[in-house]
């Protein structure tokens, strides 16, 4: 079965990593940029974790840390945009895709919050 939401944060966090590895080597910025790779990685990550949970509420739990991750993700996203280390253009990709990424994650977490 297709998991869309893996699917998106793994694509997610390849886009990450290429804006962090831009921010080290064209801007010298490393602060934030180590910021948005923890965060815009782990997602993908928690969602993974997600998938050996050892019940529903861990389950749950795990879709909860995604979400709260993609969040964060999208506070350094603008942080680094408002900023200046980061173009309009490329800060409005990323957006919308860490904000589809919370709408679905959003939608899953309140579907299984009323199933348990």
């Amino acid at each position: 079965m297709k998991n869309v939401s893996m699917e998106k944060s793994k694509k997610f966090a390849l886009r990450t990593i290429k804006l962090y590895q831009y921010l080290c080597s064209e801007k010298k910025e490393y602060i934030l940029s180590k910021q948005i790779l923890r965060s815009g990685t782990s997602i993908g990550a928690n969602l993974a974790e997600a998938e050996c949970a050892i019940s529903k509420k861990d389950f749950l739990s795990k879709k909860y840390i995604a979400l709260k991750e993609c969040s964060e993700t999208r506070y350094w996203l603008e942080l680094l945009y408002e900023s200046g280390y980061i173009e309009e253009i490329h800060f409005k990709s990323m957006y919308a895709d860490c904000e589809e990424l919370i709408k679905l994650l959003s939608a899953a977490t309140k579907t299984l919050r009323n199933t348990i």
